[in-house]
Order: structure tokens, then sequence, then C-alpha cells
């Protein structure tokens, strides 16, 4: 009996510092130290769920019925607008019964910890379908709430990491009547949208700040994307790509002469000369920034253009479409802002997320555009451009909330303010 007790209790042991792990736990500082007894408790508690609590094999069983959105499912297609109605029924049965609880205000939360917000965390959850009815009414943020708390974060297109942080509690606190009211502000949008799409396009849905490309009602891409700031949107747009500019040379738009330029050449007279950009008058001479007055609008009447390189504001590729907007898609130097949830950051333009992949799906097809075709135009370190045999359609929308064919349903935050249904959860001003 002896032995079975001691290998029981190292395997607690090796349980308990695997979750402790799992937590965050440092096992050294004196002020941690004094926090031991607590957190043991905590990680205790867990051990003590997981062997006699109620979410034995049976909750293991009906868990796995919750299921995460489909990477292949896309947001836009022939059925999305159908699907999404269906789930207007599903959220009006929510609101009927009275939404969902408001969960309370606190600190960063993650596997491990003991918090009584925890039980309305769970009923939260369990409302909207992301943690099985039988998993209420505990204090335990265990892997189960954390399993829950990732769906949640990516039906919602938040950085998914299971721990409930400030943008994530912002999200879950937006009431149900909210969310369904959404839905059927998006059912027209969807409706519009998803007639004669054909077998091969690309969705660049703003809000969502994500690129698709689709082939065959599957979605064989997908690609973050950062897209205009609130003060200046990204347009929507249908269209078709029809070229692709490996090391692209960067023509200044007026606006950004005007809004951006002028602004920084008053406080840093250097600015163009150290990042590569150079000015030609109307006949197409270079002129010096110093033969400017950057105190006058005198440099909207200039060609302002960036040279190819690494720091090109384009990066090294510019996929081209015609629009009346001036905008287009493109790599970019900034990839660090790939990482943030908060992704609306350009001038209108879209900055797409390993857009070499994706450029190379959109020549498929185009003779002589191989993967090492590609490869050598980028090395080459010149332009060189690459027309498209048969343009792909191109669509940019504004789409909120849908449910796509996996029936799980999705929401993004109202970024410009368009569904007239109040200010976005994530304020345009945050930077997170």
């Amino acid at each position: 009996m002896k032995s079975v007790i001691s290998r029981d209790r190292g395997f607690a042991i090796g349980r308990r510092a695997f979750l402790r792990q799992l937590a965050g736990v440092a096992a050294f500082g004196g002020a941690l130290l004094r926090q031991a007894g607590a957190e043991d408790a905590d990680v205790d508690a867990l051990i003590e769920d997981s062997q006699h609590g109620g979410f034995g094999q049976d909750f293991d069983q009906a868990s796995r019925t919750i299921h995460m959105p489909k990477a292949t499912a896309p947001t836009l297609s022939p059925a999305t607008a159908q699907i999404t109605e269906k789930a207007v029924s599903t959220y009006d049965a929510i609101v009927a019964r009275g939404g969902w609880p408001q969960v309370p205000q606190v600190d960063e939360m993650r596997i491990g910890n003991r918090n009584p917000a925890v039980v309305d965390l769970r009923e939260r959850l369990s409302r909207s379908g992301d943690l099985d009815p039988s998993a209420v009414g505990n204090d335990v943020y265990d892997s189960y709430v954390e399993a829950a708390v990732r769906r949640f974060q990516t039906r919602h297109g938040l950085t998914v990491d299971g721990m409930l942080r400030p943008t994530t509690l912002t999200a879950m606190n937006v009431p149900a009547k909210t969310r369904r009211d959404q839905l059927k502000i998006n059912i027209e949008r969807l409706k519009t949208l998803t007639t004669n799409l054909g077998p091969r396009y690309v969705v660049v849905n703003i809000p969502a700040a994500r690129v698709e490309a689709i082939e065959n009602g599957v979605a064989v891409q997908r690609h973050t994307a950062v897209v205009g700031k609130p003060d200046r949107p990204s347009p929507d747009i249908n269209s078709k790509i029809v070229q692709v500019n490996f090391n692209p040379y960067w023509t200044v738009p007026v606006s950004i002469v005007r809004k951006d330029l002028i602004p920084l050449m008053q406080d840093k007279p250097d600015y163009l000369t150290q990042n590569h950009i150079r000015i030609y008058d109307p006949n197409h001479k270079e002129v010096q920034p110093s033969q400017i007055n950057w105190y006058s609008e005198e440099a909207v009447h200039y060609t302002f253009r960036e040279d190819p390189g690494d720091t090109n504001s384009l990066g090294r590729i510019r996929i081209n479409f015609p629009s009346q907007y001036g905008v287009y898609m493109h790599d970019t130097p900034l990839k660090n802002l790939f990482g943030e949830d908060f992704r609306y950051d350009s001038s209108g333009c879209c900055r797409v997320q390993n857009v070499r992949t994706l450029v190379e799906w959109l020549l498929e097809g185009t003779k002589g555009w191989t993967a090492e075709r590609i490869d050598q135009a980028i090395n080459s370190g010149d332009q060189v451009n690459a027309n498209l045999t048969k343009p792909v359609p191109l669509h940019w929308v504004y789409v909120t909330a849908w449910s796509a064919s996996d029936g799980i349903v999705q929401f993004r935050e109202d970024i410009y303010s368009r569904d007239g249904l109040g200010a976005p959860a994530i304020p345009a001003t945050s930077k997170i």
C-alpha cells in the first residue's frame, strides 16, 4: 500500500510541476515564495477537480463536440448568407434567455488561477457555446476554461493564447443583443457579396484584417493583414488582380505628401534622403529637398518616389488591380505589426503577411512564373513585372459578423463604425 501511495503522490507532484509551469509560476524570488501556499492550493484544486470533480469521461466526450473554426472555411461563399441567417435564430434564442452575464473586471487570468470571476466566465462561455454546459459552477481556471477561451479568441479574431486579457474580456462583455444585431446587419451585406463569386478569388475582409485565397469553395490560403486606419479607411473594392510587381518603386500619394511628408520634413529635413525617396518636378527632373519650401503647399506639385529595396514601404512585392482609390496589396518592412490584435495602421492599402506565398498562387497558370522564377525576380533587386494570364477576382469587403460553412459564428469589431451599433469594443485609439 505504501508503494502505491508513493506512486500516486509522485504522480500528483509531477502534475503539479507541469500545471505550475503552464500557469507561468516562477520558482524563485522572495515575493513569489510568499505566494507559494496559495498557488499550490490552486494547483491542488486542479488536480482534485481532474481526479474527483464533475468533469470526468462524460464531460471529456461532450467537450469534443465543441469545435474550433475550420481554417479552410471561407468567409465569403454562396452559402454564407443562408448559414448566417440560421445563426441569427441561435442568437435570438440566447437573447430570449437573457443573454449572457458580464464577466467582472479582473487582472489577467490564466490556467491555474482561482477567482470568483471564473464562475461568471464559465457561464458566459457556456451561453455562447464555447464551453460545455457541464463545466459551469466552478471558480478554477482549468484546461477546459483555457480551451473555451481559445475558441472564443479564435471566433473574435484575437490573439489565441487561452489567457483572459483585457481585450478578450472587453469582447466577451459585448451584450448578446448587440452581437445578434451585428449578424442581422451583415446578412444584407453578405447577400450582395456572395453572388457570382466564381471558382477562384481573393477576399480581403477589412474588419478582420485578413486575406483569403479561395479555390473551389475552400480557403486554400489565409494571410494576416494590416489595413487602413479608422481615419484613413480601406475602401470596399470589387476588381481583378492583373499584375504583380517585384521590387517595386513607391510613388507617394499626394494625400500622404500633404498629411505626412510635409510635417516630417519640417521636423526632420533629412528624412527623404535617409529613406531613399527622390523628388521629381513636372518635367521629370530630380530636385533636392533643400530646393522646396516645406512650410507651404509647394511640395504637393512634385512627385516623390521611393527606391526599391528592403526598406521600401511596399516591401519586395506589390499586387496591382484597377481601382479608383489608388490602393493596392503589398509586402512591408514593418512585419512586427502582423503580430498585433489592432492591425489598422495603413493609409488605405492592404499589407499582406507572407505575400510571396499568395503571389505564387496568383501566378499559377501564368507561363514561366514558377516558384524559382519568383525568387529570381525578388533577388534581382530590379523591378520586374508579372502580368497574370487570367486575372483573379478580388473583393475588399466589410463584414463584422458571419457564420461560414463550418457553422461557427465569428465576430470582428466594427472598427470604422459602419454597423451603427455604437463604438467598437476596441476603440480606434487603442494600440494593443
